[in-house]
């Protein structure tokens, strides 16, 4: 997928979770953050960052922050990237390798799932896509705050398997270069068990990373995933 109009800029602070100053050409401006979560070891006063201009000229805010620099490694911090990036991989044909279409927001029973799919040979799988943005020591985890939300649809995946459809779990890791995916224990435990419990009832759980370019995010290779929980 790719962005307009880029440019970069250096974070300053994040005074609520929808706006962040910036210090862009020597001028503090009030951007737009384009994702709700806390992001703290992202958005570290200092960092380079990459803006999107807007195509709104009523709009309040300028600029959308679409992009940070975290110890030499641009990240995508995007939420609304992640959908978008995976629509494009599935409908290139680098996944389901025969005819096929795909559908965005498909309602199931209580859920609305991210992206759905129909095949030639008459397969049919709904698709929910969890962007990443947090990483430690080169390991991606999800999610970064508890998300009773996730767990529900990761729930309703399962129901999807038992009436006869294919169901993915795609982790679309918002960077490159982890060696490892495994859901954050520590921040929501019950997040993590009902991932291991929709793997073992034949939901199929995938992470992948995605090249960041300064205009662009683009899926591209698979990620290891440990669904161990730690002991202690």
């Amino acid at each position: 997928m790719k962005y307009n109009r880029t440019v970069r800029a250096q974070f300053l602070d994040r005074p609520n979770r929808f706006i962040a100053h910036v210090e862009l050409q020597g001028k503090v401006e009030t951007v737009h953050v384009k994702n709700t979560g806390r992001c703290r070891e992202l958005l570290v006063p200092g960092c380079e960052i990459i803006l999107e201009k807007s195509g709104n000229p009523a709009r309040k805010t300028r600029y959308d922050l679409i992009s940070v620099c975290k110890e030499g490694r641009w990240i995508n911090m995007d939420s609304q990237a992640p959908n978008r990036a995976a629509e494009e991989w599935l409908r290139d044909g680098s996944f389901f390798d025969e005819e096929h279409t795909v559908s965005r927001e498909k309602k199931h029973g209580n859920s609305r799932f991210d992206l759905y799919v129909e095949t030639a040979s008459g397969r049919k799988a709904f698709v929910e896509v969890k962007g990443v943005t947090l990483e430690e020591n080169n390991i991606a985890r999800f999610p970064d705050a508890p998300t009773e939300r996730g767990v529900k649809h990761v729930q309703e995946l399962v129901h999807c398997i038992r009436e006869g459809y294919e169901a993915y779990l795609l982790f679309v890791i918002q960077m490159r270069g982890v060696r490892l995916f495994q859901p954050n224990w520590g921040t929501h435990a019950a997040f993590g068990k009902a991932v291991g419990e929709a793997q073992r009832a034949g939901v199929k759980v995938l992470a992948y990373d995605c090249l960041v370019g300064e205009d662009s995010l683009e899926i591209r290779d698979p990620v290891p995933i440990d669904l161990e929980e730690p002991l202690c």
